[in-house]
């Protein structure tokens, strides 16, 4: 009997020649990634901001080598200045705990109202575009559900921080605003993960699993409406009651 197996490779994130952060990560989408990655840091604030992007290969790893506009390069290095060094995480490239814990926009008065049938369906939807996890049983997939539409889109990657960062890209390239729709994701609900979620303007994330009480209290603060265990024939609702159609109290 023969199993595939996810691939894990190491990727750097290099800025102007300087490494930020290296992570473990699945080789595919990494044009995806890198924009991602760079918009949830708040590196760039739009993909125009990245003038040049490269994908370099080497026997161990890859690097994705990035040159951003002047007045990005330079806040970034400023940014670089005052760093104790980048770590392999959904919290890269942070210089404090001020920033480990920064402020997240408002989305309090943004987002679509869903049925409580779309979250029910959100994950199910979601389970036709892993193809990578169906051949490995080991990697994470992040979609975007847009009411009307269903699920437009989504990315895979061993990690569900990368999952979500290449979805973010994917979307930033595509023109496609995530204010529109739903983050879905196969995974818990972390902090980093609501951040990404309200960096990208995302007002309502639906999880396969559970938050943790941090994150649904930064959920709560940015005004984002978060529904965890979506899985089977119901959810639960943390947060944000208010746009799902026919009234829910949260749990």
């Amino acid at each position: 009997m023969t199993r595939d197996l996810a691939e894990e490779t190491a990727v750097a994130m290099v800025y102007g020649g300087s490494t930020q952060a290296v992570m473990m990560a699945s080789p595919a989408d990494l044009h995806d990634f890198a924009v991602g990655f760079s918009l949830s840091e708040r590196f760039v604030t739009h993909p125009g901001q990245i003038e040049h992007l490269e994908i370099v290969e080497h026997p161990q790893g890859i690097e994705v080598q990035m040159w951003l506009t002047e007045d990005r390069a330079q806040a970034l290095a400023a940014r670089r200045r005052f760093m104790a060094g980048p770590v392999g995480c959904g919290l890269c490239g942070i210089d404090s705990l001020a920033e480990a814990g920064r402020a997240l926009p408002d989305l309090g008065a943004s987002g679509p109202v869903l049925a409580p049938s779309q979250v029910v369906r959100a994950t199910k939807d979601l389970r036709r575009w892993q193809p990578l996890h169906d051949m490995t049983r080991a990697v994470h997939a992040a979609g975007f559900l847009l009411p009307g539409r269903g699920m437009v889109l989504a990315r895979e990657d061993v990690g569900r921080h990368n999952a979500l960062d290449k979805l973010i890209g994917a979307m930033a390239r595509q023109g496609v605003a995530a204010g529109q729709g739903a983050f879905v994701l196969t995974s818990r609900v972390s902090v980093e993960m609501v951040q990404k979620c309200a960096m990208a303007g995302c007002a309502v994330l639906i999880a396969v699993s559970a938050p943790t009480a941090h994150a649904r209290r930064l959920a709560e603060g940015a005004g984002i409406t978060l529904a965890a265990f979506a899985r089977g024939e119901g959810f639960d609702l943390f947060t944000r009651p208010d746009r799902i159609a026919g009234g829910f109290d949260v749990a």
